[in-house]
């Protein structure tokens, strides 16, 4: 997941029709590029383009002058993209050079030790490429310039912190660098010219002018107005509606005509679910074990202040730990224990119900040939509510498991679980484990079974995982590695997550799929392209973001690694080891993998490009029968990931069969790109919208009635948009990373917000054809404010109307049915309505009267979403 910095794009028709709306103007059809005339930089000319930042922070911008006009600002074009949020995203010492084809390439500084600059570049002066991070071998690029040298070749020319000059060669492109080299200080001189001082309102700024034509002028001019339009439209809310629409009347008039007679196939995995161990998703949330950092692996790695011993306390004082003779070589810390007790505080304590039974368990190794007693309890306060005693035996140097069961005579919503000994010799204790015995579908190493009934209940066809950000990780250290998700417990490798805790990995792939498998929906895991997070930390040489991806000679064994998963989950246990180790964790049976997702929401980057394509180049070689889908960074048109992600899909559609769009935008976008996907190219990637969601605060009622709008428009595109899934979907109270989520949760409560109905309405209520459903609504002004779809379920016949009115007034519509017959005398609904700003909502069932003599009349109370069984 998740937001990122991102440039702006001119929209292809934006110089001829201003007015056209954003999300009507094509996609993803090749920009013809006019033929540029080349101009000298000057000062202060008439019609001239200036390239300036204002802060370290406030990214590349572009400023007019006409005639002998005064400077006037126009919008930001990019912002620096390198690095972690809060500690990075900076830009310094910016330097912009017009080349002689006409297209204009940006460097600067990043930071002042990373042995890397900025890259910029456009065709057009305003659709800037994802940056590339050229890695040179000096701490800190200073002040990069750039000095055309002939042939489509440039030279950038850099200071570094010790006073010397360094420089490299690229082409005209600025995507492939030399490797750097000595240069003088006259060479760089050279290069940097005299910088431009502009006067822009009443201050100076310095940075690089252009004189340029009256048509660049005029489309810079249209894309200044195309933003400013874009805010106006992103910052309309609901809370506002009392004065926007204080001239309707007590009602409002539509029509919505239903062509029985127009139908189209659309995707029958449309609503799925996104899983990511974000907010405590995983660990302290579906995954049902109860004992906070039982492996002892905690440390500041994950977290500053965190240690092996975090969640633990001991009678004794200090509690002692070894790597001595360890239970597995991933899992190297262990606790000692003589005459004393550990005590467990769970995540935010361990609730527990009167009667149930948990199972217990530990691996214990003895320092002697002793035996050893252990007493296990539970405890409410000073009340113990459980207890059972272990008895061990005395192989000493050897691991071993010993179980128990522990029934609570009480509930307790903070129990905390004790492992004690009276003897004194001592005992190494690891992977101690505390599992209800009721998990969903009462599988071992199970999930938290109301938590994981609650997404069932969404019926979704399909679960993305493990993440999101989790799969390509902090680093390139960090990837999430699948193979070290599955296998016995203790040899599963925890690491840092990147949303600063502890994953364990107990919850892993093998638990993903039989989820899915138990569910009913199909299994779509993610993982990285070969590339880090863009936002992640630097790594031992100082070089932060995607840090260079994957070495190239490293791509053959990480392509095998990712292969080795489709054999994993689908190959025959008596021919393929790796489906062997399937078969050995218990499930012989192939688990019918069909589709694979090649890295998440990137910068698509020269790096990424490169080995996302050997990646989905190889995949689809030895498994043509696997579905591929890359990613257009983490956000929508006209962001420069995804224009430039489109663009690498495009030219790589033999290998990519779909792409992963995300974005998170206010209730503002979505009531105005209600035409989004109407002019997507039928013949290009099918499109999952893996991550997406209105973001207003911990979300509520305005979210969920423009997300059911969203839904309904994208359904009339559901030959195109294949699949979905809004994101985050779990938070636990108290730990959130991110905010709005679909379902907030504490140990014992469960909150279904109001986004939740509108997934589960639109998913337990599927189709597999979209009836052609327009709709007119009287009063022109609030024509974004109602949204309606008809889909069919082929195989039941059963048909249903999704419609939103997201007004202040009653909506009375007039259904026009144009060869759709009504199979009954009422019609069944089922929704909800509220007001702007409510948290919740309240799901009603109701039934409207139908009178096949006259037209059929609905209403709808202000801000109401109702699915109707047509």
């Amino acid at each position: 997941m998740m937001l990122k910095t991102f440039s702006l794009a001119l929209l292809a028709a934006l110089a001829v029709n201003i007015e056209a709306d954003a999300a009507s103007a094509p996609r993803r059809v090749k920009k013809k590029t006019a033929r540029k005339t080349v101009i000298a930089p000057v000062k202060a000319a008439p019609d001239s383009l200036f390239f300036y930042s204002p802060g370290e922070r406030k990214g590349m911008r572009l400023a007019i002058r006409t005639g002998n006009g005064q400077w006037t600002d126009g919008t930001q074009l990019f912002s620096s993209d390198y690095g972690p949020w809060r500690e990075e995203k900076r830009m310094f010492t910016p330097f912009v050079k017009k080349l002689s084809n006409g297209s204009y390439a940006a460097v600067f500084t990043v930071n002042p030790q990373a042995p890397c600059f900025a890259v910029a570049w456009s065709d057009d002066l305003i659709t800037w490429r994802p940056q590339d991070y050229p890695l040179m071998t000096a701490r800190g690029c200073l002040a990069p310039v750039i000095r055309e040298d002939g042939n489509n070749r440039y030279t950038v020319l850099y200071k570094t912190p010790d006073g010397r000059y360094r420089q490299t060669v690229t082409t005209d492109n600025f995507r492939h660098f030399s490797p750097d080299a000595p240069a003088t200080a006259a060479e760089y001189e050279a290069a940097a010219g005299r910088p431009d001082v502009i006067t822009i309102g009443k201050e100076k700024f310095t940075g690089n002018a252009f004189q340029t034509d009256s048509a660049t002028i005029a489309r810079a001019k249209s894309y200044f107005a195309y933003t400013e339009k874009s805010k106006r439209g992103n910052a309309e809310k609901l809370s506002d509606d009392a004065t926007r629409f204080a001239a309707l009347g007590p009602s409002v008039n539509a029509t919505v005509t239903i062509d029985g007679r127009s139908q189209k196939a659309i995707s029958d995995k449309l609503v799925g679910i996104f899983f990511e161990d974000i907010s405590y998703a995983a660990d302290g949330g579906l995954y049902a074990e109860m004992v906070q950092n039982r492996d002892f692996e905690y440390s500041s790695h994950d977290r500053k202040e965190w240690t092996a011993t975090t969640a633990w306390k001991s009678d004794g004082g200090d509690i002692r730990i070894s790597t001595d003779g360890s239970l597995s070589k991933n899992n190297p810390h262990y606790a000692l224990l003589g005459a004393g007790s550990l005590t467990n505080e769970g995540w935010d304590g361990m609730a527990v119900k009167s009667g149930a039974a948990y199972d217990f368990s530990f691996y214990v190794r003895h320092i002697s040939k002793k035996r050893k007693t252990f007493t296990v309890s539970l405890t409410d306060g000073d009340k113990v509510i459980a207890t059972a005693t272990i008895k061990t035996k005395g192989d000493a140097g050897t691991w071993q498991q010993y179980t128990a069961v522990l029934t609570p005579t009480a509930d307790a919503a903070k129990a905390t679980l004790t492992v004690s000994s009276t003897d004194k010799t001592d005992a190494g204790l690891d992977m101690i484990s505390l599992f209800p015995r009721d998990t969903f579908h009462g599988r071992k190493n199970g999930l938290r079974k109301d938590l994981a009934q609650t997404l069932a209940d969404l019926k979704p066809k399909f679960v993305r995982f493990p993440g999101g950000c989790m799969s390509h990780g902090g680093g390139i250290s960090n990837m999430y590695r699948w193979v070290n998700s599955v296998g016995p417990l203790q040899d599963r490798k925890p690491d840092r997550n990147i949303w600063n805790y502890h994953q364990t990995l107990g919850l892993g792939f093998y638990e993903y799929f039989q989820f899915c498998e138990d569910i009913g929906a199909e299994p779509l895991p993610v993982l990285a392209a070969g590339v880090p997070c863009q936002n992640s930390f630097a790594d031992s040489r100082g070089y932060a973001g995607q840090q260079g991806g994957i070495d190239m000679a490293d791509m053959p064994a990480y392509i095998d690694e990712l292969c080795n998963l489709i054999d994993w989950a689908n190959g025959d246990p008596a021919t393929n080891k790796w489906a062997k180790m399937r078969a050995d964790a218990g499930h012989p049976a192939p688990f019918n993998l069909k589709y694979i997702g090649i890295g998440n929401e990137d910068l698509i980057s020269t790096t990424f490009e490169e080995r996302c394509k050997m990646i989905c180049e190889a995949i689809r070689k030895r498994h043509p029968e696997i579905i591929i889908c890359g990613t257009v960074g983490p956000f929508h048109y006209p962001s420069s990931d995804y224009l430039e992600g489109w663009k690498f899909a495009n030219e790589n559609r033999k290998s990519i069969d779909m792409v992963d769009e995300h974005y998170y935008e206010s209730v503002g976008w979505f009531l105005n790109n209600q035409h989004y996907y109407d002019n997507y190219d039928r013949k290009a990637a099918k499109v999952y919208l893996g991550e997406w969601a209105a973001k207003v605060g911990r979300g509520g009622l305005d979210c969920a009635l423009v997300e059911a709008a969203h839904l309904c428009n994208i359904e009339r595109n559901a030959d195109i948009v294949a699949m979905t899934s809004y994101a985050p979907l779990l938070s636990k109270n108290g730990h959130s990373n991110w905010s709005p989520d679909l379902i907030y949760y504490d140990n014992t409560s469960i909150v279904k917000t109001p986004s939740y109905e509108t997934q589960r309405l639109f998913s337990v209520n599927a189709g597999d054809k979209y009836i052609d459903t327009r709709v007119s609504v009287a009063d022109s002004a609030a024509s974004n404010r109602v949204a309606a779809s008809v889909v069919k379920d082929s195989k039941t016949g059963r048909t249903w109307l999704r419609i939103t009115n997201i007004l202040p007034r009653q909506l009375d519509v007039t259904l026009s049915l144009k060869d759709l017959p009504l199979t009954g005398q009422t019609l069944s609904w089922e929704g909800f309505s509220g007001k702007p700003g409510d948290r919740s909502v309240k799901v009603e069932k109701g039934t409207y009267d139908v009178r096949q003599d006259a037209a059929l009349t609905i209403t709808l109370p202000p801000y109401t979403f109702r699915v109707i069984e047509l």
